[in-house]
């Protein structure tokens, strides 16, 4: 078990500049004095020092510590090393089920004779409520006030639950809705660069349960998104395991001509790097050009690491980072601290010495001089299509068959013009018609000068006399309450309301497709002339259907770009010589005229941006809104259960616990519940989406008087683990090899041969009093990691799964479940085995857990006689014990009890 920390030996003491006392202590890389170090990248160091100061010889081990420093020669071979973040960022749609598991926590607690009040996240948590702003009312002075509105008729269960637990728990800080996105917000305002926890100084990271988590390491702050599970884990004060990643060395140099704008820079890099094949590695930034990338232009490509694939994307800290952290109002005393600790543990960046050379799996550079104004598009992020080229690549998509950059529609038909009527007006709609313009996204709403950029070409097209047809929906969603304080200080904001960008929400919007309805008159011009309709969006996805239904073509473009698309009407057009609209006095407007200069934003951003706007919006964030403030919500640390409630339900997981561990238990006679063959992926396992009519969670809706309209999604009710259960293997596109073929949430219930939902199925096993397991291909669990791709199994019954292969974090998640991951040998799988699935399977394990070693054969019998060995994988002695005591929240919460004795 755990024991002393053997590196407190290198326990320092950081002074004050100038004698003024003392800092702090921290744990010293140089006292190390081992020459590796130095040439480690940034990013691995603060991997490094966070072993260093967790190191208790049993979740992080010496031997891990020194695998860090042998970084160069380690990585290659994937080991995996413990980490522990600073901190956990939590967004509603994902912070709802983690507060409900720790009020769970505190009712078993309490029924166990333990502190109830001992449940408390062990690292600070920030939960950001972002995602539940629809853009329902668009073009209005009164947009924000009215989709608020909405929001909390929509949400107010939801909300009130949040704003429970932020009274409930310690080490919980929640931002009511309305205050900005969750990954600006981090930025500005939660983003510590450097802690000081009882004396001890380390650097700040985190782990976030939305994958733009990344915005952050644009302000040197390592951190990633991770799914639910782990970052509860996290909270909980456990390490999360992780393969030490390769790191990418990107060297920048020159500087952005003028006119281009951090956001072509980003579509630039998040093309280089997926062609380049980042996945799973750190990629960090370095070279003379960062001097000349401001932060923001930082966070802006490190938002972006999961469109290109990068676990990070990291600029570390240099002089910039200084200079932000001033603008954004952190105080003189904590910028000092954060300088004084991090060049004393060589974790600063200095350009005007000389550097170290520093070793990198692989190098890229680009020279800022050749990025081009760009967008990407019309399907992927990746996609990028330089402006010039734009209407020529428009066209060959209407050309190429049906992909990622084609649509097939006909010669004959590519012409065509609808005739329809918007409000008692005659109007025209063509292919590539802009339908969506939406200035929306944390990636581009956090940069004042693609902000004001924006505003500039708004005002010079009003100044001219352009305007934006009625039935395109624009909308302005900034990511913090400090946007629309420059753009006001600046005079801008009166030129965007008069193009129909008014601000709608402060939240994620049509970037993650709350875009709300269009117009009805556009959406049957649109359905009924199969029309290929067009979205531009400062966001930083565009998969087909995520921005809206109807919009097949959808672009990711700077804020200034949306607002010139919007004004041009459609993405069919090349910018250099067709003009964008006529001006007031019948002359022809080209691009060229209404596009500012860098040198007319950087004054704009000069004299508009200032640090006391950061204050005063974040001196008042967590006082929340009168609608947020008017909450009811019941008082004390244990949560009020209502049984009645369709969107906050206790889940069953401390049930019948008790002070024992449950200890090694195999698995007797169980039945199949599903057989799989390869890929099949989180997504296929965990419910999202909207609840489909004739599912078992409509089904359980409507029995609880809940009209079909007011269903909601999956997202919404993610804190109801009996929506969430229903919803679990429910995806239409899901193939069972039970089902012969056939493709969709159903399985075979192996005793009565009935075809039943996979729901219903696993019920109907439980209520006989039969285990089921799950036989799979390769892969199993691959893409986004999420916590009820693990939940819900253990909710159906689920007690072990048996793969040729898993996902690294989803297995992971499996244990923290209790359920029990086993692979096929090399070479075999159900198939080559012979088995179908309709045998009933005993796993026998070692009747206890000092006899299982991780990764140990273990033989599976069936009843028809089969016996076969696979390899056990729990993968470290912390995850036997997760599964001794029957999963990882039930691990937590005997050892909080305990250590009251």
């Amino acid at each position: 078990m755990a024991t002393e920390n053997p590196f407190n030996k290198i326990l320092k003491t950081l002074e004050k500049p100038g004698g003024g006392g003392e800092f702090g202590k921290y744990y010293s890389l140089p006292a190390l004095n081992d020459s590796r170090i130095d040439a480690l990248p940034y990013s691995i160091r603060i991997l490094l020092e966070s072993a260093i100061r967790n190191c208790d010889e049993f979740q992080v081990k010496s031997d891990d510590v020194e695998k860090i420093i042998d970084w160069k020669n380690t990585s290659p071979k994937l080991v995996e090393i413990p980490f522990k973040p600073a901190r956990v960022l939590l967004q509603d749609f994902t912070g709802v089920p983690a507060v409900v598991d720790l009020a769970c926590m505190r009712d078993a607690m309490n029924r166990l004779g333990g502190d109830s009040n001992k449940i408390n996240p062990l690292v600070p948590v920030d939960l950001v409520i972002d995602h539940s702003v629809q853009v329902d009312v668009a073009r209005s002075e009164n947009a924000v006030q009215a989709n608020m509105e909405l929001e909390f008729q929509r949400n107010k269960e939801r909300f009130g639950f949040l704003k429970w637990g932020s009274n409930a728990f310690n080490n919980m800080l929640v931002v009511p809705p309305g205050s900005g996105i969750v990954h600006q917000v981090n930025l500005e305002y939660l983003g510590r660069v450097v802690f000081n926890t009882n004396g001890v100084l380390y650097p700040d990271s985190v782990v976030g349960t939305d994958s733009h988590t990344t915005m952050i390491d644009g302000l040197g702050v390592a951190g990633w998104g991770v799914g639910g599970i782990e970052a509860e884990a996290a909270m909980l004060g456990q390490p999360m395991s992780m393969v030490l990643p390769g790191v990418v060395g990107f060297k920048l140099s020159g500087k952005l001509r003028s006119g281009v704008t951090a956001t072509d820079l980003v579509l630039t890099v998040t093309q280089m790097l997926r062609k380049h094949g980042v996945v799973g590695k750190f990629v960090e930034f370095y070279g003379q050009g960062m001097s000349e990338l401001p932060l923001a232009d930082r966070a802006t490509i490190a938002n972006m690491s999961p469109e290109y694939g990068a676990t990070m994307g990291f600029f570390p800290v240099d002089h910039v980072t200084l200079q932000y952290l001033k603008l954004t109002g952190r105080s003189d005393e904590t910028v000092s601290m954060i300088e004084s600790y991090l060049r004393a543990n060589k974790m600063f960046v200095d350009y005007s010495e000389p550097q170290v050379e520093r070793v990198y799996s692989s190098y890229l550079e680009l020279n800022l001089e050749d990025v081009e104004p760009c967008v990407s598009g019309p399907k992927r992020p990746h996609d990028r299509v330089t402006l010039k080229e734009m209407k020529v690549d428009w066209h060959a998509c209407l050309n190429n068959k049906v992909g990622f950059k084609g649509f097939a529609v006909p010669k004959e038909s590519q012409t065509k013009v609808v005739d329809f009527t918007f409000q008692e007006t005659p109007a025209k709609l063509r292919h590539g018609d802009v339908v969506i313009a939406a200035i929306t996204s944390c990636t581009n709403t956090s940069n004042p000068s693609v902000m004001l950029g924006a505003a500039l070409v708004a005002k010079k097209a009003c100044d001219l006399g352009l305007e934006v047809k009625p039935w395109i929906k624009t909308s302005l969603a900034p990511g913090s309450g400090v946007v629309t304080k420059y753009l006001q200080r600046s005079g801008l904001q009166k030129y965007l309301n008069q193009l129909g960008f008014n601000i709608v929400g402060y939240g994620c919007t049509t970037c993650i497709g709350n875009s709300g309805d269009i117009n009805e008159a556009v959406a049957s011009a649109i359905t009924e002339n199969d029309i290929v309709a067009a979205a531009v969006l400062s966001g930083n996805r565009n998969f087909e259907g995520r921005v809206h239904p109807l919009t097949r073509a959808n672009y990711l473009a700077s804020p200034p770009l949306v607002v010139a698309y919007a004004l041009a009407g459609t993405v069919n057009i090349d910018f250099d010589t067709e003009p964008i609209g006529i001006a007031k006095d019948g002359t022809q407007i080209f691009f060229r005229d209404i596009w500012p200069s860098s040198e007319e934003i950087a004054d704009v951003v000069q004299s508009s941006v200032l640090p006391d706007m950061f204050r005063e919006t974040y001196n008042a964030i967590t006082k929340g809104n009168p609608m947020w403030n008017s909450l009811s919500v019941p008082s004390g640390n244990l949560y009020a259960w209502d049984s009645t409630s369709t969107y906050i339900h206790e889940p069953p997981y401390f049930k019948d616990m008790t002070m024992s561990p449950p200890g090694s238990h195999g698995v007797k006679n169980a039945y199949c519940l599903l057989n799989f063959g390869d890929s099949i992926t989180t997504d296929h396992i965990s419910p999202a989406g909207s609840i489909h009519k004739d599912s078992p969670a409509a089904r359980y809706l409507t029995e609880r008087g809940v009209d079909r309209r007011d269903f909601n999604s999956y997202g919404s009710r993610r804190g109801n683990d009996e929506v969430m259960a229903r919803g679990t293997f429910a995806n239409i596109r899901i193939v069972n090899k039970f089902l012969n073929g056939e493709v969709g949430p159903k399985t075979v219930h192996i005793p009565s041969g009935e075809k039943l939902s996979v729901f219903d199925a696993a019920n109907k096993y439980k209520s006989e009093g039969h285990d089921t397991i799950i036989l799979a291909g390769a892969e199993y669990g691959s893409g986004s990691s999420r916590d009820w791709a693990a939940k819900g199994p253990m909710l159906l019954g689920v007690k072990a799964v048996i793969a040729k292969s898993f996902e690294r974090i989803h297995r992971s998640n499996l244990v923290g479940m209790g359920i029990i991951p086993l692979c096929f040998k090399s070479g075999e799988d159900a198939d080559s085995l012979g088995l179908t699935g309709h045998e009933r399977y005993t796993i026998d394990l070692p009747s206890s857990v000092n006899e299982i070693r991780p990764g140990q054969d273990i033989a599976v019998v069936t009843d028809n006689g089969k016996t076969f060995s696979c390899t056990l994988r729990f993968d470290t002695e912390v995850e036997l014990a997760y599964f001794n005591h029957g999963g990882i929240l039930q691990y937590a919460i005997r050892n909080l009890i305990n250590a009251k004795h």
